[in-house]
Order: structure tokens, then C-alpha cells, then sequence
């Protein structure tokens, strides 16, 4: 079966038939539309994909954080034919459904907030989770401004893109919308030399401090959103003592702390939530957004906040036509059941142990290897041309991404610098297909270097 296989290449890539569909891309979508893979899926299963072609990879990127339970499961394929046999879709807007209810009151149970009196709306993507997430804050709290961080990524809607930091998304799309205010991230690997990690935590804070003293007073300020671990930014995690100085300074002056866990959301980082890990730590979120492995790949997202904040939110502001899709609170019912039955939040620490100990070897070994951190199974390796000097090593991610995929790996890069390899690989892969991406990566490593 190919979810127990391993990586496998018959052909140059791409292969022939991959090589006409491709082609048939370039002429049919837009060029602006990237990938920088020479495959095309066949079929999927476990963390596996197939090509056109019959090569076999072991995919480490998952969509994107979009397949911690895998490619095509068997559960989650008859759960969703099971619901397409009854109705596909019923808009909350004009008939109710009851699988949208049954996941809100799922997803009111699990993810972990401040308040204990949830409630969950549905839409369709992070970036619409994100967008749905400031406009509740702005409308329960009356207040106009939002704060977001240096290396954020939140989507590429006109609102989301102006949040996300990296402006390679927002290149000559302007005018931008008002009351988007940003302060430095805690980067630890790049603090203030001299600076131990406590002391870059009170740096940070005054950082954000500043922009209340010269963009926006505190008492205009809806909401900060903050990634628990950043994706595009670069994998870098919240220090756990700056999202207690956060959360303080939040609830001293009204702001409502929202944790964007799009990708880090749903196991990954061997919770449900890397909230859970806030909320024992006394510094929950008073909303949080999620999507990607929510449904196993049918497009769907998550805001989950308290009753109260939901309930100060004014008619017609939230809501959408396929908001909460039939097929998909069907999949993602059974990607919770699954995740919960199977215990994948273990897993993900599993995986994680085995890796972060080679990563660890790596950069003993290696002096590209700057730093590797992240929490759980999501976790970067940042390469840099010298430990000293910490220049960014751009150029060899490139090359070690292309040498990966061409031996049967699929890894991503991410980083302002895009000079991190990110680590996203579905929960459900085998040890033996663990240990066979570690050493395509480790030769990767050693070929390009």
C-alpha cells in the first residue's frame, strides 16, 4: 500500500505525463500561482504521494499544515460520502444544518480560551478566519485598530496581506487598509547580541510599548493578533514568558489577545492547540482562528471565542454562503474523532523527539545549521552561511529543497530570507518513512553544503 511505502524514483523529473500536465498549466493558470515542484499527484495516502508518473514522495509539507491526519483516510473518505449522499451544502444563513452544530459544540469543547463560555463560527480559509477574527474584535470592543508583529503571516485577502509582514505578498496591490499597526516579533535566534532570553522578553515588550506611545494609544486597539510559532516568518516560537507579559498587558488595557493557530492548530505541536500550552501557563487567548488540518483537506475555518464577545458582535457582520459546508464539519468531526481516538497529539511528540534530536546532531555537525527550534512537530532548521555572522543561506535552501524532491522528499522553505526548511510532515507517517526523509535530508545537506 502506498501509505506504508517509502520513496521512490523511476524517472528525471518531471516525469513525461507529469511533463504534459505541466505544461498545460503554464499555458492555463497564472504564472503568479508558484510551484517549484516537478510533480503532479496521482494519488495520496498516509503522508505518501504518488505522481503521474509512479514516482513516490514522501511529503513533508502535508499542503501546508492542510494533512496532519494524512492523505485520503478511509474514515474521513466515508464520513464525507455518507453526508454527500444526504445534502452537500445548507447556508447557516437560511436553513441550519446540524453538523455545523455539532462541530461548533465540538470545537467549543477543545480549544482552550480564557473564557470558559465558547461559542464557534465557520468559514472557509485562514485568511477569512483571520479577517472574521479582527471584525469581532472590532465590534465587541468598539474599537478601531489592530497590532500584528515583524515575520507574521495572516493570508492574502487586502486586510490579512496588510497584517502579514512579508510584502513579497502585497507587492503594487495598495492602498492598504487604516489602523494596522506592527510590532517586533521576540526572534530569539536574532535578539540583541548580549541579551539573554529573559532580557529580549523585556525588549520585546517595550517594542510594543512603543507602538502604543507612536501609532496607537492602547485604548484604540481592538485586538493583537499573534502565531503561537510563526509559519511564513521563519517556524520561530512565542516565548511562553512574553505571551504571559502579552496577556497582562492585554487584559490591563481591554485588548483581546487572538491567537491565529491556522497552521500550528489541530496536533501539530503535540496539543490540540499550542494555546493548551497558554492556557496552563495562565495566558489563554480570548479568541482563536484555525483552518488548514481542520477537515483534512476540505476547505474549512474556525473563530472560537466566548459567548460574551460573540454575543456583543452586531447582526450581518459575520456569516457567508458555504461558511460551515456540510461535507466539510463532516470531515472535520471525524479528523477530531480520529486525532482524539488515536492519540496523534502523542504522536506529534513522538515524531517530534526523533527528529529534534537529529536536528540537534545537525548542527553540531554542520556549520550551515544555525539554529532548529518550534514547537512539537512544527519545527524549522534555519541555515546560515556561518554560526557567527548568522547571514541568512538563501541559496542553499534552494538547492537543498530541489536535491530533496528529486530523491524523493518534499520539504518547503520559509523565513523573511527564505533560508529555513520547515517541518510539516502529516502525523500518521510511518517510522520508517521518518527515518528515510532524515536521510535524504542529511544528504541533502552533505551534497549542497
Amino acid at each position: 500500500m502506498l501509505r506504508d511505502a517509502l520513496p521512490e524514483i523511476k524517472t528525471l523529473l518531471p516525469g513525461p505525463k507529469a511533463e504534459a500536465v505541466l505544461k498545460r498549466r503554464e499555458e492555463a493558470v497564472p504564472g503568479a500561482i508558484k510551484s517549484v515542484y516537478p510533480c503532479v499527484i496521482s494519488r495520496g495516502e498516509g503522508a505518501m504521494l504518488e505522481d503521474l508518473d509512479g514516482n513516490r514522495f514522501l511529503d513533508w509539507v502535508g499542503g501546508v499544515g492542510v494533512l496532519n491526519i494524512g492523505y485520503s483516510h478511509p474514515e474521513i473518505v466515508e464520513a464525507v460520502k455518507e453526508q454527500s449522499e444526504k445534502y452537500f451544502h445548507g447556508m447557516m444563513n437560511i436553513v441550519t444544518h446540524e453538523g455545523y452544530i455539532e462541530l461548533a459544540e465540538k470545537m467549543n469543547e477543545i480549544v482552550p480560551l480564557k473564557s470558559e463560555k465558547r461559542k464557534t463560527m465557520f468559514a472557509n480559509s485562514g485568511a477569512e478566519a483571520i479577517e472574521n477574527a479582527v471584525k469581532i474584535a472590532k465590534s465587541y470592543t468598539g474599537r478601531p485598530n489592530i497590532i500584528v508583529f515583524s515575520g507574521a503571516f495572516h493570508g492574502r485577502t487586502l486586510l490579512a496581506v496588510t497584517m502579514t509582514a512579508k510584502k513579497t505578498y502585497a507587492f503594487g496591490i495598495g492602498p492598504f487598509p487604516d489602523g494596522i499597526y506592527r510590532a517586533e516579533f521576540p526572534y530569539l535566534y536574532r535578539k540583541p547580541v548580549g541579551l539573554s532570553d529573559a532580557a529580549a522578553v523585556d525588549y520585546y515588550m517595550e517594542k510594543l510599548q512603543k507602538v502604543f506611545e507612536e501609532a496607537s494609544p492602547a485604548e484604540f486597539v481592538a485586538g493583537i493578533v499573534v502565531e503561537p510559532v510563526q509559519g511564513e516568518g521563519g517556524f520561530v516560537p512565542a516565548p511562553m514568558e512574553w505571551v504571559k507579559a502579552l496577556r497582562k498587558i492585554c487584559d490591563e488595557k481591554g485588548i483581546l489577545l487572538i491567537a491565529d493557530e491556522v497552521q500550528t492548530g489541530f496536533g501539530r505541536s503535540g496539543r490540540m492547540f499550542v494555546s493548551n500550552y497558554w492556557k496552563d501557563a495562565g495566558c489563554a487567548p480570548d479568541i482563536l482562528a484555525s483552518a488548514k488540518s481542520i477537515a483534512g483537506g476540505l476547505p474549512l475555518s474556525a473563530v472560537t471565542a466566548s459567548a460574551e464577545i460573540f454575543d456583543g458582535v452586531k447582526g450581518g457582520i459575520i456569516g457567508g454562503t458555504f461558511g460551515g459546508n456540510a461535507l466539510a464539519c463532516a470531515s472535520a468531526l471525524k479528523v477530531i474523532e480520529i486525532m482524539e481516538r488515536e492519540d496523534l497529539c502523542s504522536r506529534s511528540g513522538e515524531i517530534s523527539d526523533v527528529c529534534r534530536s537529529r536536528f540537534e546532531l545537525w548542527k553540531d555537525k554542520f556549520e550551515e545549521v544555525g539554529d532548529v527550534r518550534g514547537i512539537g512537530c512544527m519545527m524549522g532548521i534555519e541555515f546560515v552561511t556561518d554560526k557567527q555572522s548568522k547571514q541568512p543561506h538563501t541559496v542553499l535552501v534552494r538547492e537543498l529543497v530541489d536535491y530533496c524532491v528529486r530523491h524523493g522528499l518534499i520539504v518547503e522553505s520559509a523565513g523573511a530570507y527564505s533560508n529555513v526548511i520547515r517541518f510539516l510532515c502529516p502525523l500518521v507517517v510511518t517510522d520508517a518513512q521518518l527515518e528515510s526523509g532524515l536521510a535524504i535530508l542529511e544528504s541533502a545537506i552533505e551534497s549542497c553544503r
